[in-house]
């Protein structure tokens, strides 16, 4: 069997999907993108393309060594997320060629289902109370929001008691069991975080989400005397080489690598064996489309150390398009009971509406994230 083709599809509402074909009808497809950087994304996929054409799509693991340490520059967002929806794709024509899901072909699953959460507000949120209890009421059992506005490196107290108000708002909703994921989204210096962090443990979070920027892990070991509440990371970490440091420093209690940026099912597969000899639970990063989450539940099946699994059904960022448009079973992401079962079709366990793919991709899109300024006109992390 051989790759005779790579295409590669931008669909609304902020996504890139990539297909590969083979001399035998088996294809498969992948999700290569950066939110914000879909074509910068496209253009690495279809650079490394030519690595692919005429090769036997089987020999995954030779593949991702050509894709990653063939070229000289390696690492970071734009290459990885690339290889990633590549290597996405080559696992689904390999579970296709054996007839089973991918993670049989990774050594069987250990879990039947996974529990998801369910976003809750917007980037700025606000009436986040009434939110949760409406996903709860839905039967979700766990809920992730924004939890800060725009912080500058010291910034005052009135700031502060607004996000404890809103986690209030939320914990009062849902009662005392739901769990609740705060993301600081890197919008939080350290300064701030070490006072945020101490002020949100009465309401006993799940997590809290990047309390610092990842460049700036070195102060989650001051973060940490802080408080008790998990801290979790990772979604702007790319590879197992990035992960190390964060592993040997033992700051962090959950890792969040995403599948379509951090080298596909291959190196997530790697770094959550490697999280789990440090004994940190992994929550994957997922505020993506279809391929990506599928590719994230045949991962999940095989990992030990996988808790609860991003989803993005209803978020904020979907306007006008979901994950279900693009899929032909709909079924296969029902939620049920807090949990989503693990796809048993064969490769990623989804079917593409390749039609609506291609209609969707005539129209493209040209996503990008806002650009936020604090009140003396500097910018602020988005």
């Amino acid at each position: 069997m051989k790759i005779t083709n790579i295409e590669t599809f931008v669909v609304a509402p902020r996504w890139c999907f990539v297909k590969v074909e083979t001399d035998e009808g088996i294809a498969g497809w992948g999700e290569p993108v950066v939110e914000g950087k879909a074509a910068t994304v496209e253009a690495a996929v279809l650079e490394l393309a030519d690595f692919l054409i005429g090769k036997d799509p089987l020999k995954i693991e030779d593949h991702w060594n050509v894709m990653y340490r063939a070229g000289f520059y390696r690492g970071g967002p734009i290459l990885m997320s690339a290889i990633a929806g590549l290597d996405q794709a080559l696992w689904d024509i390999k579970g296709k060629y054996f007839k089973a899901p991918a993670y049989q072909l990774l050594g069987g699953a250990c879990r039947d289902s996974i529990r998801v959460y369910s976003w809750i507000g917007g980037d700025r949120p606000s009436d986040v109370g009434a939110a949760a209890k409406k996903v709860v009421e839905a039967g979700f059992t766990a809920v992730k929001m924004n939890g800060t506005e725009e912080l500058q490196y010291v910034d005052s107290y009135e700031k502060i008691d607004s996000v404890i108000e809103r986690i209030a708002s939320v914990r009062e909703a849902v009662g005392d069991y739901i769990g609740i994921g705060i993301d600081f989204h890197g919008r939080v210096h350290k300064p701030m975080a070490k006072i945020l962090a101490k002020e949100l443990e009465p309401f006993r979070p799940m997590f809290i989400e990047e309390p610092v920027l990842p460049e700036n892990n070195e102060a989650l070991a001051e973060i940490t005397k802080h408080t008790s509440i998990p801290i979790a990371t990772g979604e702007r970490m790319y590879s197992r080489w990035d992960f190390k440091p964060l592993f040997e420093s033992g700051y962090a209690d959950i890792i969040q690598p995403d599948l379509s940026h951090a080298g596909g099912i291959t190196e997530v597969k790697k770094i959550a064996s490697m999280a789990e000899a440090y004994d940190i639970a992994v929550a994957p990063h997922c505020p993506l489309g279809p391929i990506a989450l599928a590719a994230c539940l045949q991962m999940d099946a095989t990992a030990h150390n996988a808790f609860i699994q991003e989803q993005s059904l209803g978020i904020h960022y979907n306007q006008g398009n979901d994950l279900l448009d693009y899929i032909t079973d709909k079924t296969v992401f029902d939620y049920q009971d807090g949990h989503v079962k693990i796809p048993q079709g064969p490769g990623l366990g989804i079917e593409i509406n390749e039609e609506k793919v291609k209609e969707m991709a005539k129209e493209g899109h040209r996503w990008r994230n806002p650009v936020w300024r604090h009140q003396d006109g500097t910018v602020a992390e988005w």
